[in-house]
Parts: C-alpha cells; structure tokens; sequence
C-alpha cells in the first residue's frame, strides 16, 4: 500500500522502518545527531515547508531515506493500516 505524504511525497508501507514523533524523539542528542548525518549524505527528504511533525525512516534495496513530514505519526500509521 501507498501512503501519500504530501503533494510530490508518496512512500510504499512495506519500505517503512519506523515513523517517529519529531517533537518527542529529537529530546535525545543521539537522534538528532542521526537526523545530522542524515542530512549531510543527503539522505533527508523534506516534504513540507511548515513545522514537521514527524520523520519516516524507509528503506529499498538497500538505500535508506529519512523523510520529514507535516503529518502526525498516528495519521500516516493510519493511512497505512486502514
């Protein structure tokens, strides 16, 4: 199943490895310093202009993607489970 993120942002649910809080995860220096690196790789897909709420690990043959999303965790863990 396709879960839609934003506008020009579309994830399969099977290449999701976690979806995170933003607010309540980058409390700990260890996440945000995943987040860094994330985005120095270039690995950091930012689908929102207005305050991200969440981030999605996905991984696909081997490549990992961290996007950032205005979504609430629980909304796109909804929208893939209906």
């Amino acid at each position: 199943m396709y879960i839609k993120l934003d506008t020009n942002a579309v994830i399969n649910s099977k290449d999701i490895v976690g979806i995170f809080d933003i607010e309540k995860i980058t409390v700990f220096k260890v996440n945000r310093e995943y987040l860094s690196i994330n985005e120095k790789s270039g690995k950091i897909i930012n689908t929102t202009s207005e305050l991200p709420k969440s981030f999605i690990v996905c991984e696909k043959n081997g490549q990992k993607h961290v996007y950032i999303s205005k979504l609430l965790p629980r909304t796109i863990f909804k929208r893939g489970n209906p």
